[in-house]
């Protein structure tokens, strides 16, 4: 191979020099055509690749195309969880205890609002409501009729629960069994306390009547068979639902109320019983998905929807 000769007069007195990289070479991934340090091709040319249109962020790590600037987060085990109890969700069982608080003071002490109590008492059951619907309205608060309901709902949820592999899937059944077995030990105890009358009907001479026990019973077993149900249906579903258990609930204390069985401050207070055992039902719920992995997160009740189609 030829070589071009070198002027005479620089060839002697020349120092060896060491070779430079060339731009677009091996170096070109890494500084790029231009040496700017973008990593595009060495040519110039446009990325064939996703890979190569990335761009590293401010923090050295790989990049991300928006909206999700930055690394990716990674959640410690030690991260602090939402707080079980707040002062917005004491609000409910604080208004419970204050109107039951209420109802049984007036009871008690002969006050101006039982005066309207029984009033209204003598109002409803004087009105057109057929006395065979209002005692089938009025049965739905039996015990035998009511926790059936509820054992079905218990069985269910559990199943499901299970099925989908929920974190600690017992607590809600369980929660709401106790809240069920807890009815008479808190309604007996203020029927003996406050020994009030009966209306007029079927059961006058007797006392004992606030609260009263069916509108508790139907209360809790088909309110905690409400909530378990509830985050396994369907959206569109969901409110209906609680509708339903609204309405029933009403149902039964006007059957109550009409065929004289109590008065209706009577199913006022059950209902202020039966919320604070419900309310303890939704926490504890809501308490038992909160475990961060497989559930649904912090306050939010767990769906089979939600569930991994497989676990590992």
């Amino acid at each position: 191979m030829r070589e071009t000769p070198r002027s005479q007069g620089t060839a002697g007195d020349a120092w060896p020099v060491l070779p430079q990289p060339r731009p677009g070479c091996a170096l070109a991934h890494t500084t790029g055509a231009s040496g700017s340090g973008s990593p595009h091709r060495s040519d110039g040319r446009p990325p064939q690749t996703p890979r190569g249109a990335r761009h590293t962020d401010r923090h050295g790590g790989p990049g991300t195309t928006p909206p999700v600037p930055g690394p990716p987060t990674v959640h410690s085990p030690s991260a602090p969880r939402a707080p079980f109890l707040t002062p917005l969700a004491l609000l409910t069982p604080l208004a419970l205890i204050a109107l039951l608080a209420l109802c049984t003071w007036q009871i008690a002490a002969h006050g101006p609002l039982r005066t309207y109590d029984e009033r209204l008492g003598r109002a409803i059951a004087g009105s057109a409501l057929p006395s065979p619907v209002a005692e089938f309205l009025a049965d739905l608060g039996n015990t035998a009729v009511a926790v059936p309901v509820l054992a079905v709902a218990l069985g269910w949820a559990a199943w499901c629960a299970r099925r989908a592999e929920a974190p600690r899937w017992w607590l809600p059944p369980l929660a709401a069994a106790v809240a069920m077995a807890a009815v008479p030990a808190l309604v007996v105890p203020f029927k003996a306390l406050i020994d009030r009358p009966g209306p007029p009907g079927p059961l006058a001479d007797e006392t004992g009547f606030f609260p009263s026990g069916h509108a508790a019973t139907a209360a809790v077993a088909y309110g905690a068979a409400a909530l378990l149900l509830h985050p396994l249906l369907c959206p569109r579903l969901r409110r209906p639902l609680l509708v339903a258990f609204a309405v029933l609930n009403l149902a039964v204390a006007a059957g109550l109320v009409r065929r004289g069985y109590h008065w209706p401050l009577d199913t006022v207070a059950s209902w202020c019983l039966s919320g604070l055992l419900l309310w303890t039902v939704l926490r504890v719920g809501r308490l038992s998905h909160s475990g961060r992995g497989s559930g649904p997160g912090p306050g939010k009740p767990w769906s089979p929807r939600a569930a991994p189609s497989d676990p590992g």
